[in-house]
């Protein structure tokens, strides 16, 4: 039990003359070990990007054949197409195109009024159809 004990001090003694600031073991090899790391860490990066880019390119001649079996254009072109759309649309004009508006709403109101009124005229009794139109 005391060689134990022994191990177990003589170990943590090491250890806390470290921490206390005494001198640490230098190991010769540390530097070129050190950069031997450093290399097969720069090495496994390298291999993990080509590999990254080899998987996307492969996925992008996925999507390319899918875009072309259903006719599907990339964002890219959808939007680059807008784009020369609304310009060409616009060449002549100093203002933004107009929107559509829908039928029913804008200067005909009076008249869809005139109109809805008249419909429910015709369903009150006489003597109210009176009182209403005066």
């Amino acid at each position: 039990m005391d060689f134990v004990m022994k191990q177990a001090l003589g170990g943590a003694t090491k250890d806390m003359g470290k921490m206390l600031g005494g001198e640490e073991e230098k190991d010769p090899d540390a530097s070129k070990k050190e950069e031997e790391r450093q290399e097969a860490l720069r090495q496994q990066e390298e291999e993990r990007k080509s590999k990254h880019a080899r998987m996307e390119a492969e996925r992008e001649k996925v999507r390319q054949t899918i875009r072309d079996k259903y006719g599907l254009k990339k964002k890219e072109e959808k939007e680059a197409e807008e784009k020369a759309a609304m310009e060409q649309a616009c060449e002549g004009s100093l203002t933004r195109p107009k929107k559509a508006i829908p039928r029913g709403c804008g200067d005909d109101e009076d008249e869809d009024e005139e109109s809805i009124l008249d419909t429910v005229l015709k369903f009150l009794p006489g003597p109210l159809q009176d009182m209403f139109k005066k």
